[in-house]
């Protein structure tokens, strides 16, 4: 998976740079949906009850635009797109904070089936998730909070024609409403591998637990599993490629979520700027802000295309795929986070109220942040990737 120095310099296999027209107009129909369904009042009921999400809803997404299968194959219910098209989907979901379990079931559950499954586990499990009728959460993080695979301690031994899971999961994303859940765990034959198992969320031996979370439009959830049955999810020598895989794709989808918030800060703070009158005029007119915005921009743009390129890159199957995912993420987390707190500074007092909306997007980048791995995890993780 990582990069030597000499593939570096081989010749790069043709990457799309710019968005199609039929890309543009399924972005366009994605964002009038969104527009429609998740205003920020919508957002704030949705964030204080525990399943936060509407399951009407979630059956309009599906039934009408088929979001949740965008990515997946014809041949098991899916709209047969690819990464790009996540990807847009993703970024327009982070504008309007939609709240639904859209990340764990769609980019994370549906990639991670994808990825390690057999043919008949395809055909059997991800034509549900494809058409919103089943919810799906993927657990890979533990107690310690870190999210590099190799850390996972979970144990999976042998029990007859299955496997029993004992451990636990902490931060999975909506794992207390999910249907299905996709569990990373040590492979029996070599402690060193891991593999990924699925089983019922409401089988005898799984208890859940909603957790608190400084960000209630993204619910996560605690997973204890006590001599739970689960079935293995491809071979059982074979996960741990799967498991990188996986989260390299949500990675890079995570990015332009937070892209897309990003530029919802950027906007917000413009409109202000232009509204907000001090001293008799409009505090953009101020150079301090105007500097301020301008430096706004520059962030917001170069880290779109950090995230668009990686999209692209993942699409095209491109040898630096995964090194762009961890780019794109590092400089995705910095730039959200900065531009959410330069937006609340250009709103002044009344940005840092409950009343306002712009503490909505705060929260949701200071959780990306840590999600799937900060700045620092991922810039090491590109070093390795890249040699150095």
């Amino acid at each position: 998976m990582s990069a030597s120095t000499e593939s570096r310099h081989e010749p790069a296999r043709r990457i799309q740079y710019a968005f199609t027209d039929e890309q543009e107009q399924f972005r366009a129909a994605v964002r009038r949906f969104l527009t429609d369904k998740s205003p920020t009042t919508e957002v704030r009921r949705l964030m204080a009850t525990a399943e936060g999400y509407d399951p009407a809803v979630w059956r309009q997404l599906s039934d009408e635009l088929a979001l949740p299968g965008v990515h997946v194959p014809e041949e098991y219910g899916g709209a047969g797109f690819g990464m790009v098209e996540l990807c847009i989907v993703t970024e327009e979901l982070g504008r309007a904070l939609l709240c639904a379990p859209y990340f764990s079931t769609a980019v994370l559950a549906a990639n991670a089936i994808q990825n390690a499954g057999t043919q008949e586990q395809k055909s059997s499990l991800l034509p549900d998730l494809a058409s919103g009728k089943r919810l799906a959460a993927l657990a890979i993080t533990e107690l310690n909070g870190n999210w590099d695979p190799l850390a996972t301690e979970l144990a999976a031994t042998p029990d007859g024609n299955g496997y029993r899971l004992n451990g636990t999961k902490s931060y999975v994303v909506d794992g207390h409403i999910a249907n299905l859940l996709v569990v990373a765990a040590r492979a029996p034959a070599n402690n060193e591998s891991l593999a990924m198992f699925t089983l019922d969320a409401d089988a005898p031996g799984v208890e859940r637990r909603l957790l608190d979370s400084m960000d209630p439009t993204r619910k996560i959830a605690r997973i204890d599993f006590r001599g739970a049955h689960a079935d293995l999810l491809g071979k059982i020598d074979d996960g741990t490629k799967a498991i990188a895989r996986t989260m390299d794709q949500a990675v890079i989808a995570l990015a332009n979520e937070m892209m897309g918030g990003a530029q919802v800060m950027l906007d917000s703070a413009v409109a202000y700027s232009k509204l907000r009158v001090q001293f008799g005029r409009p505090i953009g007119s101020f150079q301090a802000i105007k500097h301020k915005l301008a430096d706004m921009l520059l962030d917001v743009e170069l880290g779109k295309s950090a995230a668009s390129y990686a999209a692209q890159a993942a699409a095209a199957e491109d040898r630096e795929w995964p090194a762009m995912a961890s780019l794109a993420k590092a400089s995705a987390t910095e730039t959200y986070l900065r531009t959410a707190l330069e937006c609340i500074q250009i709103h002044g007092g009344i940005g840092f109220t409950w009343d306002n909306d712009t503490h909505l997007w705060f929260k949701r980048a200071k959780s990306s942040e840590a999600f799937l791995g900060d700045a620092n995890y991922h810039r090491e993780l590109l070093m390795q990737r890249w040699g150095v």
